[in-house]
């Protein structure tokens, strides 16, 4: 490739042809400060509008300032990044966003993690002139059940937009308007309930600013907690464990489980659950209906409907339901573990304690956003009460726990309280890209050849690439077996499926980058592998410490099924487990 030489701040530097400038003072650690520019390389995500105009610099020759982060360099290239008028630009543009954005820094939810804010401090914007003149927008707020859309606090930098249609390729959001009227918004000035949008939560992860935020349950679970005749359960996700400790100063991986186990103690929840005995569960049912539909089909039954496509992620359901509602009897009809272990709480284990399923409040703390949509559906509630009545993502516990002036860190280690928190390491690997597959795959195995595992580790079925093949070998028969992370890479695997090419007989899809570790309700990971492959190590080093990696083996969801549900895929599991999808674009276009 074509090297070219240029000069930056009295710097000369030789850079491959189609580099921008912003790239180049970043490999010279001369740091460009950016508002709108988003580089996510390890997801090949780049969003370079050059529309906010903060990383502008001066180019000899040129008349007006450039915008660094879509200007590419070019041979003999002279530039400057700290000159008087660069630094008066930036500051120029800086109050003229803040001309038209609300001063309510003191209550907004991303204050202490506002880019805007923290600009603001760097340029030294003390004060705002010419404000009196300004054309100050006002919109109505937009609450959707997981996301809540407030267009006052939008600067157009456009990075909710790139996330949602050019890695999801969901659409959900586009730039409207101009001038001080110019927002993101969903198409045809919708609001997101009745947008394609999946509430998989990666625009909230994205935006720079108080624009985009999560629908915040923790008012309700405080509520909950304080009233003595509510009897309070907390499940818990696998990626969250891996994770929280990053807003209490760990580093990205460090294991927390046993430290927010007494955290949630400390926080007066009654009983501490682990969503992985649900994840177990949700094993048994979905591996018993993968190996129903595979017997079927290999007695030559063509009816059968395969391959069979995952369940677990709200988001990714909600995304076939709009866009693929004619696949929608392919996912496998098993619930999430979410909302089989609600469920289960407020049938099996309400019935145990001797609590009526309406003075039980069961609460999930979840990596996900769509979860606080998934538990608010219908089919998910008996005569109007949810099997989960609030979800809580990962950073609202560390607020909470925060609140309640404890720190994670000092915290000793408590056990999950029984029979919910028993699991084995299947469970656990939910939280990371292939592990649901990899998890059925341990318990199908047996099932179908009754012969033991002499390793339970596939890791061919590992990995971080946005859509993966493998063939699994079940004792003569091969099984071959797709994965996809990231919507627009399951859009691509579930087109082959409608034009009948599809290789596969299961298929495992998450929405978010990585699985469920790269949740819209994980602590802010800016598109870093690193922060990303280091949760994923620590969901594999809990699996491999577990004495129990099978979800056949979990002796209490045994006991469940003994006592309560019969066996897997029975009249009453279906009834408790399973559930059935809908068709979400017709009900769009009708609002």
């Amino acid at each position: 490739m074509k090297q070219i030489k240029l000069t930056i701040d009295n710097k000369t530097i030789e850079v491959p042809e189609g580099t921008t400038v912003y790239k180049t003072a970043k490999e010279m650690d001369i740091d460009i400060p950016v508002l709108c520019y988003m580089d996510l390389k390890d997801l090949n995500i780049e969003n370079k509008p050059g529309g906010c105009r903060i990383c502008s610099v001066e180019i000899e020759g040129r008349h007006n300032l450039a915008p660094s982060c879509s200007t590419y360099v070019s041979e003999g290239m002279v530039v400057r990044t700290n000159s008087m008028r660069v630094i008066n630009a930036r500051r120029t543009v800086m109050e003229l966003i803040l001309s038209d954005h609300p001063k309510d820094c003191l209550i907004c939810p991303k204050s202490g993690t506002c880019d805007l804010q923290n600009m603001a401090i760097k340029l030294g914007i003390r004060e705002i002139p010419g404000q009196e003149y300004a054309e100050v927008s006002t919109y109505r707020l937009d609450t959707s059940p997981s996301i809540i859309r407030n267009m006052d606090k939008c600067i157009m930098c456009r990075r909710c937009e790139t996330m949602c249609n050019d890695f999801q390729t969901v659409g959900a959001l586009h730039a409207v308007n101009r001038g001080f009227q110019a927002v993101v918004a969903p198409a045809f000035e919708m609001n997101l309930e009745h947008s394609p949008c999946t509430y998989c939560g990666q625009c909230v992860a994205v935006c720079p600013t108080g624009a985009l935020t999560e629908v915040d349950h923790t008012p309700k679970v405080i509520q909950a907690l304080s009233d003595p005749a509510k009897t309070v359960v907390v499940q818990t996700a696998p990626a969250v464990r891996a994770a929280l400790g990053e807003e209490f100063g760990l580093k990205p991986g460090t294991r927390v489980t046993g430290k927010m186990v007494t955290a949630l103690k400390n926080l007066g929840f009654d009983y501490v659950f682990d969503t992985d005995f649900a994840a177990d569960l949700t094993i048994m049912e979905e591996g018993t209906e993968f190996l129903d539909r595979l017997t079927r089909h290999l007695k030559g039954d063509r009816e059968v409907k395969l391959p069979i496509l995952t369940s677990c992620c709200p988001g990714w359901v909600n995304f076939f339901e709009y866009h693929f509602p004619e696949l929608k009897d392919i996912p496998s009809t098993a619930r999430s573990p979410q909302q089989m272990f609600g469920s289960i709480a407020k049938s099996y284990f309400a019935e145990k304690i001797g609590v009526d399923r309406k003075e039980m409040v069961v609460v999930s703390v979840m990596p996900c956003l769509a979860k606080k949509y998934e538990c608010q559906r219908d089919e998910f509630k008996v005569d109007g009460n949810p099997d989960v009545d609030y979800s809580i993502s990962t950073r609202e516990l560390a607020h909470l726990i925060k609140q309640a002036n404890m720190d994670l860190v000092d915290m000793p280690d408590s056990e999950f309280d029984a029979p919910l928190g028993e699991s084995t390491g299947a469970g656990v690997i939910f939280g990371a890209t292939g592990g649901v597959i990899e998890a059925a795959t341990r318990t199908a195995y047996e099932v179908h050849t009754g012969k033991e595992l002499e390793s339970v580790d596939f890791k061919q079925l590992r990995g971080m690439d946005g859509i993966r093949s493998a063939s699994v070998d079940f004792d003569g028969l091969e099984i071959r077996i797709g994965i996809a992370h990231g919507l627009g890479n399951a859009r691509k695997l579930l087109e082959e499926i409608k034009e009948g090419n599809s290789e596969y007989h299961a298929i495992e899809i998450m929405a978010c980058p990585g699985g469920c570790i790269g949740g819209g309700g994980q602590p802010l990971h800016h598109g870093d592998s690193n922060i990303l492959k280091a949760r994923t190590k620590a969901i594999y080093e809990e699996d491999e410490e577990k004495t129990l990696r099978k979800s056949h083996e979990n002796p209490y969801v045994i006991k469940l099924y003994e006592e309560f549900l019969d066996k897997p895929m029975s009249e009453k599991a279906h009834q408790l487990l399973h559930t059935h999808y809908f068709g979400r674009k017709k009900k769009v276009f009708e609002v």
